[in-house]
């Protein structure tokens, strides 16, 4: 195991998991890695940035049997499934490398029993979340209430579907932190407070 100190940030959609994670790293002084995975997944597959992130948009299960049903007599695994060895692997020389925070992709299963590892997930209420996107990511407020729905389902399949664990479930994370009541800088404080003990 290795001896850096990492923090995995799971979110809902519009909760400010990622400015979370972004303000922990900056007061930490460390990395964070949430998009620069993206980039990197792109390197190591030769896929554009935009191809990567589209496979991690779409259902595993629907890209994963169409692309199967096509062409696994020739490549021996659909394209996520490419992906995600690769983003594991990533994921795990990061850790092996450097204390840093890693937002998403499953970091938080991927590096158990790997890593000196704080894990949190942040959610908030669907009301603070739409309004958060609409003010921060400048969305509209049309359908956001879907775009929400949509998300988070997107986020709890794939995760399922590579980890056999149920995404946003309280007990598979050190802590679940409500960023709509206690605030982004509270969330950052908290969990700074933690990773210095």
């Amino acid at each position: 195991m290795t001896n850096n100190r990492i923090v995995t940030i799971s979110r809902q959609f519009g909760s400010g998991g990622r400015t979370v994670g972004k303000q922990l790293a900056a007061q930490l002084g460390i990395p964070c890695y949430d998009q620069e995975l993206i980039e990197r997944l792109a390197e190591a597959s030769g896929f554009t940035p935009e191809m990567v992130a589209k496979q991690q948009e779409a259902s595993p299960y629907s890209s994963h049997w169409a692309f199967a049903l096509s062409e696994s007599q020739f490549m021996g695994t659909s394209i996520q499934d490419q992906l995600w060895q690769l983003q594991r692997q990533i994921i795990l020389d990061l850790a092996e490398k450097e204390s840093c925070v890693i937002v998403g992709r499953c970091a938080d299963v991927i590096l158990k029993g790997h890593a000196d590892c704080l894990t949190a997930f942040i959610h908030a209420q669907k009301d603070k979340r739409a309004k958060r996107i609409v003010e921060v990511y400048g969305e509209t407020e049309v359908a956001i209430d879907k775009r929400i729905r949509d998300k988070d389902k997107r986020r709890a399949v794939y995760y399922e579907f590579y980890t056999g664990q149920t995404w946003g479930l309280a007990e598979n994370f050190h802590l679940a932190l409500d960023s709509g009541e206690l605030g982004i800088d509270t969330c950052v404080a908290i969990l700074a407070d933690l990773y210095q003990r």
